[in-house]
């Protein structure tokens, strides 16, 4: 049984983009049997495409934006941007005909053979594959599971990822890669062969050439099968010298790579036709192979030089005798580049996302961190050029880091803050990548209505403040019309379910009131949390606007991983919310061995694999709120007390009433808002908010994990004095004396497992650091969590939360 491989997607894609073979997608691509070179220019409103051979030369669709080209025996191929149409045009009339569109299922790669098209749909990892005809003829719709696609002359090959189901899309995703290569096509015998060839590797990157197929494995070795009539699987090197080729062409009979410590290029096979003199001492950024010819984007100035027999026997072609010119050199893409970004890369993409320096295979082979870890998981966003290790963390950073969040800690405890979010979230117009469901709305609702036994009617009498806020959540294009999804309630009803709000049902505090358990008239158990009320206005506005708040974020988002909003109540000065409630209570409460959490719980979470999974599910929470929510949310109270479980020890982010919508990248609120040792230093010492406020209170969370501690505690060891958890923790750890802080309670740690406690000690410490710009992403924190997880399994399977 083959291993699986743990890979972050936006690597493979910054890889592919710099690998090409015979018909791969790029922003340069050939046409061979009437040779004819195309490329995405760079205009003053898009990026359109411009094609030239020795006859002509002519623009596809200047008024659409694309974003990848292929080319194959007669005809191109062009991805608009954001892949939601497919174009295709012979190279005599440049005619181009739409052969795909579709909005909600968008293609995100293109691949293109001798007489065919495919596609992979982006988030379904489908394949769909044309006949070049007339009427563009769909051949292939029932493949699926696959990362990736590269073309020959009549046979297509594949990566597949492990689990078919899982969604992958053009900005990120932690994939499990099996490692398989699939093959199928006209010439099904060839593609059978090379499929079978490919049988005994694990294979992480692929290119096809005419006949045969080159990529790495998963040690990062080059392998080449299929077709050697003229040599072209003999690479003139070192096998171990074989990543350091990694940008790659393939043609009918040859082979060419680009070396990455100075860019030049390297060409094997073809009858040596293809190793010219004239490419010395040139750099090259990315290589195009035709059937018998190879063109190459120039470093220096994006200017195309192509060589071969292929260019109407000429032998070799200048770019200078081709007039296109302002050659997009990649793709723009809006996730994180790794490894820097290409000069002018924002003016090129309009300032839409960056062109990504190419990292090399070496980007995709396991990280030397943790050291004894041998899982693909995620390169944490570091400060120095090099990633930290854990011994090796900068003494004077480390200094500064522990006086910073000291002096932040004392700070904090002098400082009375106001909890203020603004009302006008109302007005602002939301859209949701997910529709969110409220559980049962319209079914209980009505049944609710219509039956005998209710308590109380509804009420029908409001006063004016209640009816203009909700009116004004309610209006707009898409603002907050998920309100009406949400089911209300009266206060008798809810006064009913708790027992007259009695103090046994109490089980915790939130942003604006108290939370209690209930148990409504139709048997379901929810926690109601009910805004305080009093005299102060000023205090009475400020629990108005986190209900408001917390009631416009909860209504519009869905996610496994964050706590489900029921309904709400709105009654004269009361204002309830009512949640799906969750039976093992708060991750604080376990961690902590509160009084009111059964008695054989806080075992169950004395495993590192538990707390590892729980801590997982809170950081996808999390990255659903960063990356997917539209626009994205910044939760400003990320604590252990707001991770809750359910029956079935899923973990869920809640409590959303100090939330905001950043209207700019380093957004500055009003007023500083969150919880005493979980906030961000430099939130609380600039009034800088970003996502990443949010990632160093999910930092104290991991060190809550790890240690037991709370986030602020008594040091029995220094006379009680308070100590916050990351002024206990990060220097042990950063010398490499993680042991001596880790949590006693938990017991029998296996290898595995300390191997994992060790990637996510080192997660943590990125978390913490002392400005937001060196911490990580919840995408990278995400990646890094599910290795750990997948270390903890004896099957080596990544764990399905």
């Amino acid at each position: 049984m083959k291993t699986q491989i743990v890979l972050c997607f936006h690597i493979f894609l910054t890889l592919f983009q710099t690998i090409h073979a015979l018909g791969s997608g790029a922003t340069l691509s050939i046409s061979y049997e009437n040779p004819t070179v195309c490329a995405i220019v760079v205009s003053k409103m898009n990026h359109f495409i411009q094609c030239f051979n020795q006859k002509s030369y002519g623009f596809i669709l200047p008024k659409i934006s694309y974003e990848t080209i292929s080319g194959g025996r007669n005809f191109f191929c062009g991805l608009s941007s954001g892949g939601t149409n497919l174009f295709c045009w012979d190279t005599i009339n440049f005619s181009p005909k739409r052969v795909y569109y579709d909005e909600n299922l968008p293609l995100r790669e293109i691949s293109v053979g001798n007489d065919h098209v495919c596609g992979i749909v982006n988030g379904r990892n489908r394949v769909y594959c044309w006949r070049v005809n007339k009427d563009f003829d769909r051949i292939v719709s029932n493949l699926t599971g696959f990362l990736t696609i590269s073309s020959g002359i009549d046979f297509t090959c594949g990566i597949l990822v492990d689990d078919n189901d899982k969604i992958i899309n053009s900005l990120s995703n932690n994939v499990t890669v099996s490692g398989e290569i699939k093959c199928w096509g006209k010439n099904s015998i060839l593609a059978k062969e090379i499929e079978n060839q490919f049988r005994d590797f694990e294979m992480i990157s692929i290119n096809v050439g005419g006949h045969h197929v080159c990529g790495f494995n998963l040690n990062g070795d080059l392998i080449c099968k299929g077709e050697n009539s003229s040599g072209q699987l003999n690479f003139p090197f070192d096998l171990k010298e074989s990543s350091q080729y990694s940008r790659f062409a393939l043609g009918l009979d040859y082979s060419c790579a680009i070396k990455d410590s100075d860019k030049s290029v390297l060409c094997w096979g073809g009858r040596g036709i293809y190793s010219s003199n004239l490419t010395k001492n040139i750099e090259f950024e990315t290589l195009i192979g035709g059937l018998n010819l190879v063109c190459g984007l120039i470093t220096r100035n994006f200017s195309v030089m192509c060589w071969g027999p292929g260019w109407y026997g000429e032998g070799l072609l200048i770019n200078h005798n081709l007039p296109i010119q302002n050659i997009l050199p990649g793709v723009c893409v809006q996730s994180e580049c790794k490894c820097g970004i290409v000069p002018r890369s924002q003016s090129l993409c309009f300032g839409i996302g960056n062109i990504c320096t190419f990292c090399g295979v070496s980007s995709l082979i396991p990280p030397s961190l943790p050291p004894q870890s041998m899982s693909l998981c995620p390169q944490l966003t570091d400060s120095s050029p090099s990633t930290r290790t854990l011994k090796g963390m900068s003494k004077g950073l480390l200094v500064f880091a522990i006086v910073g969040s000291t002096g932040a800690f004392l700070g904090i405890c002098g400082i009375i803050y106001g909890l203020y979010v603004c009302a006008c979230l109302g007005r602002k117009k939301i859209h949701n990548l997910v529709q969110p469901t409220i559980a049962d709305v319209g079914l209980r609702g009505s049944r609710r209505s219509n039956s005998s036994n209710s308590s109380a009617p509804r009420s029908l009498i409001v006063n004016r403040e209640r009816s203009n806020r909700l009116m004004r959540l309610r209006s707009g294009p898409s603002s907050m019309k998920y309100v009406n999804r949400a089911e209300e309630f009266t206060i008798q009803e809810l006064a009913l379910a708790t027992d007259d709000f009695a103090v046994q049902n109490k089980i915790g505090d939130g942003s604006f009131g108290v939370v209690y358990k209930g148990k409504l008239d139709d048997g379901r158990e929810v926690a109601i949390k009910r805004g305080e009320t009093g005299r102060n206005p000023n205090k009475c506005r400020d629990k108005r606007s986190s209900f408001y708040s917390e009631l416009s974020f909860l209504s519009r988002v869905h996610h496994k991983h964050l706590v489900r909003l029921v309904g709400y109540c709105e009654e004269r000065d009361e204002r309830l919310l009512v949640y799906e409630y969750m039976k093992k209570g708060a991750l604080y409460d376990h961690l902590h061995c509160q009084n009111y959490v059964q008695e054989g719980d806080c075992l169950v979470i004395n495993s590192w694999k538990m707390r590892i999974k729980i801590a997982l599910d809170a950081a996808r929470g999390i990255e659903y709120l960063h990356n997917y929510a539209v626009p994205p949310i910044i939760h400003r109270d990320i604590k252990s007390s707001n991770i809750l479980l359910d029956a079935n020890w899923t973990a869920r982010v809640s409590d959303f009433g100090l939330s905001l919508i950043p209207s700019k990248p380093e957004f500055k609120p009003t007023s500083t808002a969150g919880t005493l040792g979980y906030i961000d230093p430099e939130y609380y010492t600039m009034n800088v908010l970003t996502t990443k406020s949010d990632v160093y209170g999910f930092g104290v969370v991991l060190l809550e994990l790890l240690t037991g501690k709370k986030a602020i505690f008594k040091d029995d060891n220094d006379g009680g004095t308070l100590v916050s958890v990351v002024d206990y923790a990060v220097p042990a750890i950063s010398a490499g004396e993680m042991m001596m802080i880790l949590d006693p309670r938990v017991k029998d740690t296996t290898p595995n497992e300390l191997e994992a406690i060790e990637l996510v000690a080192y997660i943590t410490l990125h978390c913490v650091n002392l400005e937001g710009k060196d911490r990580p992403t919840m995408r990278n924190i995400v990646g890094n969590l599910e290795c750990a997880l997948n270390l903890c399994e004896d099957d080596s399977t990544l764990y399905d939360s």
